[in-house]
């Protein structure tokens, strides 16, 4: 079985002028996306920094790996800063913004392929409560802030430069992937060869109706596990294609490094498992039952229980999960009449759907 680092192996000294940018180079850039560049800010005020330059600055901080999404990270820009393929590649405009006040979490940099295309990657959601927060408000907002910063962030980058233009992310990132192609100025639109969706979550139906997203759909190259979770969720209209995942459970396989591939295509899938359609099936019906008043109030209450705890990061849940469980049970107690209500109404409309859902499933 052979993933995406293995790739970099095989063919990562053909250069992209030998070899065009393809999907598993998208995925790479979009993994490369969720590098902590705030840590090593003063390489983008150097002269034409690249990947291979910006690279070494981060392998030079001290607390990188505590800084990292991922361990296997650590390993990728190792690889990246050597790798023929990518260390040349000039980086441009990396942005970040975290906001707790707006619970606003975007992050994206634009990576020079040639001297006429260029890949913007957005990072996906970190490791943040308030990323999370955001990724759930799409639920009921839109848009929510990261895709408003999105298409502000693609329209500065396509107006500064010339040439053709790909977009790209993971997770949330390939959601703002898709949104900023659709929602930038028209005269944009032309000089987008591909958008590359990995594993994001799709839309309501009220963009997927919009001339503007029409416009783009067929260029969207979506790419989901073959039990996703996460790319199911809402709406798609582009087609996508199925990425076979060594990983055995659902939520798991969301982790690109588990994605297994043959020279520069993924190996993919006839379909999405029964596990992945079950839960797709449970959520949208839920979802459905609930109006976006309450949705709202649910994801809002939840929220509050789990900030309660003072905790910044899932981390930081975790690493003191008794403590944390004992705050949120002691703030659930003091909530009010009406909040208690709307999560318990919520709560037993996701199991009645579940439970529907199993019973509606053709018997084997």
């Amino acid at each position: 079985m052979a993933n995406f680092m293995d790739y970099l192996s095989w063919r990562g000294d053909l250069t992209m002028q030998q070899s065009p940018l393809n999907e598993v180079d998208g995925v790479i850039l979009a993994r490369f996306s969720y590098a902590p560049f705030e840590c090593a800010a003063d390489a983008f005020s150097e002269e034409n920094p690249t990947i291979g330059s910006v690279c070494a600055k981060l392998l030079a901080v001290e607390d990188l790996k505590s800084r990292l999404t991922q361990e296997d990270d650590w390993a990728l820009l190792q690889t990246l800063m050597q790798c023929p393929r990518f260390r040349s590649l000039r980086l441009l405009a990396h942005e970040n913004k975290l906001d707790l006040e707006s619970q606003t979490q975007f992050s994206a940099i634009t990576v020079q392929i040639s001297d006429d295309q260029y890949y913007i990657a957005f990072r996906g959601t970190d490791r943040t409560l308030v990323g999370w927060k955001e990724d759930f408000n799409m639920s009921f907002v839109h848009p929510v802030p990261a895709q408003t910063l999105a298409v502000e962030y693609f329209t500065a980058i396509a107006n500064t430069v010339c040439g053709e233009l790909f977009l790209g992310g993971h997770s949330k990132g390939g959601n703002l992937a898709v949104y900023a192609s659709a929602f930038c100025p028209a005269d944009i639109q032309p000089r987008i060869r591909a958008v590359y969706n990995f594993d994001g979550p799709g839309f309501d139906a009220c963009v997927l109706d919009t001339a503007s997203y029409q416009a783009v759909c067929s260029r969207v190259h979506t790419f989901v596990p073959q039990s996703s979770i996460v790319g199911m969720l809402l709406e798609h209209e582009e087609t996508y294609s199925i990425v076979h995942s060594t990983q055995k459970t659902g939520i798991w396989q969301h982790d690109i490094y588990s994605w297994q591939l043959m020279c520069n295509q993924f190996t993919c899938l006839d379909t999405v498992t029964n596990s992945s359609r079950f839960i797709n099936s449970a959520l949208k019906a839920w979802l459905t039952e609930m109006d976006r008043a309450k949705r709202e109030k649910f994801v809002d209450t939840c929220y509050a229980l789990l900030r309660s705890t003072n905790a910044q990061t899932l981390d930081d849940l975790g690493d003191s999960w008794f403590a944390c469980a004992k705050t949120i049970l002691k703030a659930a107690r003091h909530l009010d009449e009406s909040d208690r209500k709307i999560v318990s109404e919520a709560l037993r409309t996701l199991m009645k759907c579940a439970k529907n859902e199993i019973f509606q499933r053709p018997r084997k």
